[in-house]
């Protein structure tokens, strides 16, 4: 009972992060419909920008803001350059660009700053609580849980009790009659762009003091985790993809507690090819579709 209890609320920590990585690519699916296969890389440069500014000032919060901006900034970028100008007709020219981009961002940064790990230290205490002599959540992971919970809750409500969160869904949906109402929807799609990498920068930030360091791949495997939690989830849903991060996060966790670490990815794979055998569009697409 004592290990499960610690392997659950280690999966709780992990799940939050995936869960918010995922929601960055529900963000620029629902904004853009597309899927950023740079997403990772382009988080990872907006993270050593913070790992920079961190060094700078002392200052972890500088770094996190920075981060953010960062994020938002290279997703405007990446969005008015290469993948305005490839056709969107088929989605197979702006996969091409982002995995070309994907090689760039990680060579730039194998370059700029090498390819070692380079550790980053939490602002809270990694030191895990103990519920009488069971280690639970540290003061680390309660912060994770808590900027997790208000990041999902503010996007929440932007996509659904904003007009920005609803004009950002009918360009999405419906750009020709949004065009046609007024709606700008190239700007739109850009504000999704930088929400949706600044929400990835953030993931990976929060992820990147419990792992090894920060390296060009840090959030390689983050990304696949989080791909197929927006997949399970559903990629239109972000409540999809709060549910199915902790699932996949505690689903992780057990299997590598209880099995073992090279089996923790077979785990999570046999989920997603469940879902995709019964439900095609996730958990909660159908529902969305209802709503939306």
């Amino acid at each position: 009972m004592d290990r499960l209890v610690f392997l659950l609320s280690t999966g709780l920590a992990r799940g939050a992060v995936l869960a918010l990585f995922a929601l960055s690519l529900v963000i620029v699916w629902r904004s853009a419909r597309v899927v950023n296969f740079a997403q990772a890389a382009m988080a990872i440069v907006a993270v050593y920008a913070a790992f920079a500014i961190t060094a700078a000032s002392g200052s972890y919060w500088l770094g996190l803001l920075g981060a953010l901006t960062a994020g938002a900034v290279l997703g405007a970028l990446v969005e008015r350059g290469p993948m305005r100008l490839v056709p969107h007709d088929t989605p197979l020219p702006g996969m091409i660009v982002a995995i070309g981009l994907v090689m760039v961002l990680q060579s730039g940064l194998a370059i700029g700053f090498g390819p070692d790990h380079r550790p980053m230290h939490a602002p809270f205490s990694q030191r895990p609580f103990l519920l009488g002599d069971v280690p639970v959540l540290s003061p680390y992971d309660l912060f994770v849980l808590a900027v997790a919970a208000v990041v999902m809750t503010v996007l929440a409500l932007l996509f659904t009790k904003t007009s920005l969160g609803l004009r950002l869904r009918a360009a999405a949906f419906a750009p020709e009659t949004s065009r046609l109402l007024g709606v700008r929807v190239p700007r739109l799609v850009t504000v999704g762009w930088m929400l949706s990498v600044a929400t990835a920068a953030l993931a990976a930030l929060l992820l990147v003091p419990t792992e090894l360091g920060l390296n060009p791949h840090a959030a390689d495997l983050l990304f696949v985790d989080a791909f197929a939690v927006a997949v399970v989830g559903g990629l239109d849903s972000p409540v999809g993809a709060l549910v199915a991060g902790i699932i996949v996060g505690v689903l992780g966790s057990l299997v590598t507690g209880y099995v073992s670490a090279s089996a923790a990815p077979l785990a999570v794979l046999a989920l997603l090819t469940v879902v995709l055998l019964v439900r095609p569009g996730g958990i909660f697409a159908a529902r969305e579709a209802r709503t939306g």
